[in-house]
């Protein structure tokens, strides 16, 4: 008979495994990506695929000869970080006051922002792309700020919305007796209590705007064209050059993945917030 220590040991080694498993599922195709990178056409093409080969560094090199990839990298921190800044200047406010100034409709107004992102983006290209036209803004940073912080408002309202929510009212109680006003509330009182939560959302929002391709795409020519409109670039009526775009993809990624795991332990700390430690 297995005993009862003996039993949750053995239950923690599968739970491991398990999760080693299935996060080498997920990493898999980024090893795939960076290793095809390094392959020659004619390799990356091989069949069945290669593990072993000579690594080459021309991919690398032809995207730099090809494309000044510092540009689009610049394009897409500046409009990334402006967009997470912005939509958390708003966000803030926002969720306060539906967290602690709750109103029948509030409710309402949370499902209803949440539903905007379920409409498909190119059904409102058209008018985007005419007011963007209008106004100047096609192929500017600003109209790629403006848009990749309207279409992650909702989200970032969510999110800080419920992490205010659990914020125990008594404390804000606490701090208008003391005579705090409302900015003092939030700079002081509520950002502290939760950064971590503050900070797994703006690292979330920045990831979202570092990856988003379909307005980058359609807004942007050469001028604000971020990472991602590097990586389309590379696919052409010939047809795709898997070595390269495995390449460029990488370059598009690396930042972002560093950035991430270098964040990891806020975002973990934010994703199990809770205000009553």
């Amino acid at each position: 008979m297995m005993t009862l220590k003996q039993s949750r040991r053995l239950q923690s080694a599968l739970l491991g495994t398990l999760s080693w498993l299935i996060a080498a599922l997920i990493f898999f195709p980024i090893f795939w990506m960076v290793l095809t990178s390094f392959k020659t056409e004619i390799d990356a093409f091989a069949t069945p695929p290669q593990f072993f080969f000579t690594p080459t560094l021309e991919n690398y090199l032809h995207i730099q000869e090809r494309s000044d990839y510092f540009h689009f990298a610049w394009n897409s921190i500046l409009i990334s970080f402006s967009a997470t800044i912005l939509c958390l200047l708003i966000a803030v406010p926002a969720a306060y006051s539906m967290a602690f100034f709750e109103t029948k409709r509030t409710k309402g107004t949370l499902l209803w922002m949440l539903s905007t992102k379920m409409l498909p983006p190119v059904g409102v290209l058209m008018p985007i792309y005419l007011l963007a036209k209008t106004s100047g803004l096609l192929d500017s940073r600003i109209a790629l700020i403006v848009i990749y912080t309207l279409i992650n408002l909702p989200i970032v309202v969510w999110m800080i919305y419920t992490y205010f929510k659990d914020i125990p009212g008594e404390i804000l109680e606490a701090s208008r007796l003391d005579g705090a006003t409302t900015r003092q509330e939030i700079f002081r009182v509520l950002i502290p209590i939760c950064k971590g939560g503050l900070a797994s959302t703006a690292l979330l929002s920045l990831i979202l705007c570092w990856n988003e391709a379909f307005w980058s795409l359609n807004l942007t020519s050469s001028n604000a064209a971020p990472l991602t409109a590097l990586i389309a670039s590379y696919s052409s009526p010939e047809g795709l050059f898997w070595a390269k775009l495995s390449a460029v993809s990488t370059l598009a990624c690396a930042p972002i993945l560093i950035f991430g795991w270098i964040s990891q332990k806020q975002l973990v700390r934010g994703l199990s917030f809770g205000a009553v430690k």
